[in-house]
Parts: structure tokens; C-alpha cells; sequence
């Protein structure tokens, strides 16, 4: 940075792995709606379990950082940190809406094959 002030290493290495773990979660996301689509709902629950575990892990390395700076030590401004927490959220929603697509899916096909059995 221009005042001789740089984002130390380790601080770089946490807010690389939120945007890798969220990057995470975005592809077992993906893996959970391509199951859905086959009609997969156990696969398609374990990809979204999988998900979730990635958002937490990079949700609690953010998470480190807002306190830090609650509890008054000086943070710098990153444009990385900043990408990293729009990557995050934007992920968060992504899960929220698959994990609810899965249900409203499920639902639905259990309530067709409960139709389909009544008209035999």
C-alpha cells in the first residue's frame, strides 16, 4: 500500500480461503441441483450438507475478521476482503435457495407418486 502498510500474509491466506470455501460450496451447490434434476434427493442432500460445511468454515474466517476490528484493532481496507465477503454472501443465497428448491422438489414428486399409485 502506498503508506508503507501491506495486508500481512496470514491475512491474505484467511481471505483466500473464504472465496476458496465458498468456491466450494458454490460447486457442491451446482452438483446438489444437477442431482435434484435426476430426481437424486439423497445425493442432491448430501452435496447441500456439503455446501453448507464449506459456507460455515469460510462464514467463521469473515466472521474472525469483523470481531478483530470490533474489538478496536486497526484493519486495513482490501479490495480482496471485500471480494471475498460479496463472494460469500452471494453463495449464502445460492445455498438458501438450492436447500429450499430441494424440499419444494422433493415434495412435489413424493405428492406425483402418491397420484400415480391412487389412479392404479
Amino acid at each position: 500500500m502506498e503508506d508503507g502498510k501491506q495486508f500481512s500474509e496470514e491475512n491474505v491466506k484467511n481471505t483466500m480461503n473464504i472465496i476458496l470455501n465458498a468456491g466450494d460450496a458454490r460447486d457442491f451447490i451446482s452438483k446438489a441441483l444437477d442431482d435434484v434434476a435426476n430426481f437424486n434427493y439423497d445425493n442432491a442432500k448430501e452435496n447441500i450438507k456439503k455446501a453448507n460445511e464449506k459456507l460455515v468454515k469460510a462464514h467463521r474466517l469473515q466472521t474472525k475478521k469483523i470481531q478483530e476490528e470490533a474489538e478496536g484493532k486497526p484493519i486495513e481496507y482490501s479490495v480482496l476482503f471485500t471480494h471475498a465477503q460479496d463472494t460469500l454472501m452471494t453463495i449464502n443465497t445460492e445455498y438458501n435457495l438450492a436447500n429450499h428448491l430441494i424440499k419444494i422438489f422433493e415434495k412435489r414428486d413424493c405428492q406425483c407418486k402418491g397420484d400415480q399409485n391412487e389412479k392404479k
